[in-house]
């Protein structure tokens, strides 16, 4: 008896630090990323390329702020091809008044006036998550082609609001 709840033990344990070196790795992904993103910024400053806050890149493409959470800082924009990089720092979702958007710690797409389509890193929640493709924009509206063309006023989506963090993508 001894020996089958020795065993036993050995293996619960073994599985928890398993789980919590995995966390530990997950950890060190999420701070490169971070870390690589803010270095990549600094070298632009440095090189005297200072980049223009995320909510006016967004207004100058005629796109409502607070389409991505309050702590996605760090962005890349290649203006000739028009490929948007976000960097968050964690996986995380945001509330709206009329829907959900969880966000990958890197979401990218192609920006153009009014709209930023070939959206990866980004779902919204329809019954369930479903990737987001293509967010557009006019007067009072906005267009999410999740599966689906859903729209939504896009008066919700002109205040930054912060996100929470989830476990998964």
């Amino acid at each position: 008896m001894d020996e089958i709840m020795g065993k036993v033990g050995k293996y619960w344990l073994g599985q928890r630090a398993n789980k919590e070196i995995d966390s530990v790795g997950d950890d060190f992904t999420s701070m490169s990323s971070s870390f690589e993103s803010g270095t990549k910024w600094l070298v632009n400053k440095l090189k005297g390329k200072m980049q223009k806050p995320l909510p006016d890149l967004l207004k100058e493409y005629d796109l409502p702020i607070g389409i991505f959470p309050r702590d996605a800082t760090n962005y890349e924009f290649v203006e000739e091809t028009g490929k948007l990089t976000v960097f968050i720092p964690s996986v995380c979702e945001v509330g709206y008044r009329d829907s959900v958007l969880r966000f990958s710690t890197t979401v990218t797409g192609i920006l153009t006036k009014g709209k930023l389509a070939d959206i990866e890193g980004m779902k919204t929640k329809v019954m369930i998550w479903v990737k987001v493709t293509s967010i557009s924009s006019d007067a009072s509206k906005l267009h999410f082609t999740a599966g689906m063309k859903k729209t939504r006023s896009r008066e919700a989506y002109e205040f930054i609001k912060a996100g929470f963090t989830v476990d998964k993508f």
